[in-house]
């Protein structure tokens, strides 16, 4: 058999940059009534089969959730064969129900859905597939895999991870370092697995040791209060993990009042203000890790891709993936430039 040189880009990277990729190629020695086993067209930018994509999620109460919706728009607008239908988005789970059903009654060809909650929203997910219209479930996870054809996602426990490797490089040479985490909302699984993975990260760092936690809200105010509190009982400590760069925007502020400077802090999702930081590099946030929103715009490829029935770029499978988890990459003044036009406002 001769040899296929592959010429797909990549649709996902680190945070799923690249508006789409390109088809298979083939070598010149390949025989026309011979085609290569994956020799299957993945989508790209040129102009397809018309596909309609319902976008129903919550309400863009946060830097986040708004940044998820800018991303499907902007993605939406780049193809001329793509038609968006976007709810207006609730958090409660009735009304984003009655919004899903609106979107299959219309007869939508895929469904993108970002559950206010994934439990609560499974059945209507269980509808769209049984009525024949595919889902791309978004991060917020539906109970069962029979709800959605593909999942993507981001990475709590990456999140978790790597915030806590990046903390423990820079202290690893400091005898008795101490650090606190100021998380999220307890009663979220995701705030759960952003704290077991920067305390497994931890363990890998004898001379490092977590003194305090505090759980905010994902909102300036709560960040503001609960870092006061943690300043307050913690005269002295090394490194400071922050969820949210929303609540951290209250967080420094605490800060600031307090007139602290003696630690370093790791913020967490991306936002622009956490990057500008980042980048002026004159205050104690040194590095933020990313819960990237272009998730929605790459589920918007995905949703695409299956609604014209093609793969995704770079890889040799005739359909899209199943699930895919995007990478929680740690942004620091090295590399900041690289991602300063993803950050969410």
């Amino acid at each position: 058999m001769p040899e296929l040189t592959s010429r797909r880009g990549l649709l996902f990277g680190t945070a799923a940059i690249g508006a789409g990729a390109l088809l298979v190629g083939c070598t010149s020695n390949e025989s026309d009534d011979e085609p290569a086993a994956n020799d299957q067209p993945a989508a790209d930018d040129k102009p397809g089969k018309a596909v309609t994509i319902g976008f129903a999620g919550p309400q863009a109460d946060h830097g986040w959730l708004n940044a998820i919706n800018d991303n499907a728009k902007s993605r939406a607008k780049k193809y001329s064969d793509v038609t968006l239908e976007i709810t207006e988005g609730s958090n409660d789970t009735a009304a984003q129900i009655g919004q899903i059903e609106t979107l299959i009654n219309k007869k939508v060809d895929v469904l993108v859905v970002l559950p206010a909650d994934g439990k609560a929203l499974t059945q209507v997910g269980l509808k769209a597939m049984r009525a024949g219209i595919p889902v791309i479930n978004l991060d917020r996870i539906f109970n069962t895999p029979q709800a959605y054809r593909c999942w993507i996602g981001g990475d709590n426990y990456g999140m978790g991870l790597n915030a806590g490797h990046y903390i423990g490089e820079k202290l690893k040479d400091k005898a008795d370092a101490k650090v606190i985490e100021l998380a999220g909302l307890d009663n979220l699984e995701l705030t759960k697995q952003r704290t077991q993975g920067f305390d497994d990260a931890l363990k890998n760092y004898p001379n490092i040791k977590k003194v305090a936690r505090q759980a905010a809200e994902f909102t300036v105010e709560s960040g503001q209060a609960k870092m006061a509190q943690l300043l307050q009982a913690q005269s002295k400590f090394d490194a400071l993990w922050n969820h949210d760069d929303d609540q951290g925007v209250g967080a420094l502020r605490a800060i600031e009042q307090a007139g602290r400077d003696d630690f370093l802090m790791v913020g967490g999702a991306g936002a622009l203000s956490a990057f500008q930081a980042i980048k002026q590099d004159d205050g104690v946030l040194k590095a933020t890790v990313l819960y990237p929103p272009t998730m929605a715009a790459s589920a918007i490829d995905l949703a695409r891709a299956l609604g014209q029935g093609k793969g995704v770029g770079g890889m040799a499978e005739f359909e899209i993936p199943a699930s895919i988890t995007l990478y929680s990459a740690v942004v620091d003044k090295t590399n900041v430039d690289q991602y300063m036009s993803t950050g969410f406002k």
